[in-house]
């Protein structure tokens, strides 16, 4: 797909802005959704991958925002907890825990916001629908509870890789995932909900406001000149969408890890855009 708001290759950011080897690192930040842009679904990065992060990072700012929570994203950028040394930023949950910096500086609850009977009714539902909703396979954890969301997967987050490609083909065809969200957009409307698939196997409920843009409320007081966005799953109803089409952020659509390395050199290395 075509980066939004230019042509591709190579996007120039909105007029006013400055972009890529024209400004200083500190002024430019390259933001990264994870699953499909900087890694396939729940996988290690490439080490191809891996090291041309670093080596950009030698040119801008880098930073992740994605819906798993810290641990996940952790797993799959590194060993341990060297994710917040390899990155400027770090947003898990969509950016409701945060770090900077390798530092913690914030982390929200959504069970704070939604308070307890709200919360309560939402699981409910959501183990009624389940319990009544025949599939190939089922396997188990269907309910996620994250800090900034709730994760739901009608397979269950525990199946095999091979289990996971046979829901999410039978889902293309079924609109599985589909039919549940609208399930709950009729049950909770009005109840300050928003509901986004993501990955091959789950969708998130959140609170309004709690998408990946989050992260913008913190970075906008690092006063970049532009802000980067490449993501995957960048149509609406998407969990990169909001984000991607927010005015805050020059959004790329990316397809695959190696998709996004080629957009990067595009832009910030145009001498090596023809590299494989």
């Amino acid at each position: 797909m075509a980066p939004r708001r230019s042509p591709a290759p190579g996007p120039p950011p909105r007029s006013g802005r400055g972009c890529g080897m024209a400004a200083a690192r500190g002024r430019v930040l390259c933001l990264f959704d994870v699953d499909g842009t900087l890694t396939p679904a729940r996988q290690k990065i490439e080490p191809e991958v891996d090291r041309f992060l670093q080596e950009l990072r030698g040119r801008v700012q880098i930073g992740v925002v994605g819906g798993s929570d810290y641990s996940k994203i952790a797993e799959q950028l590194g060993e341990g907890d060297e994710v917040v040394d390899k990155f400027d930023y770090v947003f898990a949950e969509n950016g409701t825990v945060q770090y900077k910096n390798g530092r913690l500086v914030a982390k929200q609850a959504i069970q704070d916001h939604l308070g307890e009977e709200l919360l309560q009714d939402l699981i409910n539902f959501c183990l009624n629908y389940m319990a009544l909703l025949k599939l190939p396979k089922k396997r188990g954890t269907f309910i996620e509870f994250r800090n900034g969301m709730l994760n739901i997967s009608p397979i269950g987050r525990s199946c095999t890789l091979e289990e996971r490609i046979e829901f999410s083909e039978l889902d293309k065809k079924e609109r599985i995932r589909e039919k549940f969200v609208a399930a709950l957009q009729r049950e909770f409307a009005g109840k300050g909900l928003r509901f986004s698939r993501g990955g091959m196997i789950s969708f998130d409920v959140f609170p309004e406001g709690w998408d990946k843009r989050y992260c913008l409320n913190v970075l906008d007081d690092e006063r970049f000149d532009t802000i980067h966005f490449f993501g995957n799953e960048t149509t609406p109803g998407g969990n990169d969408y909001e984000i991607y089409d927010d005015p805050r952020t020059v959004g790329h659509s990316v397809q695959s890890p190696q998709d996004t390395v080629q957009r990067c050199r595009e832009i910030f290395f145009p001498e090596r855009a023809n590299e494989c």
